[in-house]
């Protein structure tokens, strides 16, 4: 089993207490946000777990826990998302510079290969252009080199609840030829830098700039940490172009204090501070609490996704 930590809240950066508190109890209860009344009990054991996927856009306060997280043994990875948006659209994040200097301590300690940047989603307007991005994304690139060897990229989508940020802002995800002038110079700066770029979740086919589709729950990054290969099939919750293998998603919507006006994962400020306001470190489920009548369900097919064939990887843990 793949656990995503999480594409519904930034655990690392808010909740990184909670989450080590359920790795030492094994176990953590997830509602699905499509059925309130459906609660799922998850297990955080190594038996169980193969890796864990870290998702955040400042792995800064978690960097305390990582002695007692390596502790359990459990391969992990983090996909990492600095864009050169300011307060402006990404109210809460702390400095840019600040961010970077976390990721590069985290670099020093894992490794740069466990380490995906995102530079997502790409927003465009009347300042922000093709030559704003190529000059933002060279920047943080020569930062992030030898600190990563991936980026990946999106355009933004356009979500009806992001509909006043995208009206107030006058926003947009780009036409073809913005995207394809883009992309080409990402490339181009990419290559310099020694760094990997691929797409996420996108229709468009890159490869002539040397751009593949990436798969940010990726098996073959999993089957290297692991030291050996999986048996999983694609993501059906996802998107259609979303090239990831399925996974188990342990947190939250509405909890996340960024605040970025981009977010799919969010509504309005008043209800994410209602649902963070939850919060209990010690809770078995993240900023919620179950009701009289709720059934917990052991999640089903929750096993290690190893092949029992010979490993066919290796990777340094």
């Amino acid at each position: 089993m793949i656990v995503s930590v999480s594409r519904r809240t930034d655990i690392p950066a808010f909740y990184g207490k909670w989450f080590i508190n359920r790795l030492r109890a094994g176990e953590v209860l997830v509602r699905n946000p499509l059925n309130r009344k459906q609660v799922s009990l998850i297990p955080l054991r190594k038996e169980n777990v193969d890796c864990f996927v870290f998702w955040t856009k400042d792995p800064g306060p978690f960097l305390p826990y990582l002695d007692e997280l390596d502790g359990y043994g459990i391969p992990y990875y983090f996909t990492i998302t600095v864009t050169p948006y300011g307060r402006e659209i990404e109210k809460n994040i702390r400095s840019k510079v600040d961010v970077i200097a976390s990721i590069k301590t985290l670099a020093e300690r894992i490794g740069q290969q466990r380490i995906i940047w995102r530079y997502d989603p790409v927003i465009f307007n009347g300042i922000m252009d093709v030559s704003y991005h190529l000059k933002a994304f060279e920047a943080l690139a020569s930062e992030m080199k030898n600190h990563t060897e991936k980026c990946v990229f999106s355009f933004l989508t356009e979500y009806g609840k992001i509909a006043p940020f995208v009206n107030k802002m006058n926003v947009q995800s780009g036409n073809g030829d913005e995207r394809t002038a883009l992309v080409r110079g990402m490339a181009q700066i990419a290559g310099k830098t020694d760094l990997q770029l691929a797409s996420c979740a996108l229709d468009e086919d890159y490869d002539e700039f040397g751009v593949g589709h990436n798969r940010c729950i990726d098996p073959q990054l999993i089957g290297r940490i692991c030291g050996y290969p999986l048996s999983a099939g694609s993501d059906k919750s996802q998107r259609e172009a979303c090239g990831c293998i399925e996974s188990r998603d342990i947190g939250t919507y509405n909890t996340c204090l960024h605040g970025c006006l981009y977010c799919y994962a969010n509504r309005d400020e008043q209800s994410i501070r209602r649902k963070a306001g939850r919060f209990k470190a010690d809770s078995p489920m993240l900023c919620d609490s179950l009701s009289g009548d709720e059934q917990i369900t052991p999640c089903r097919n929750c096993g290690s996704l190893r092949k029992e064939d010979s490993p066919e990887f290796s990777f340094e843990f």
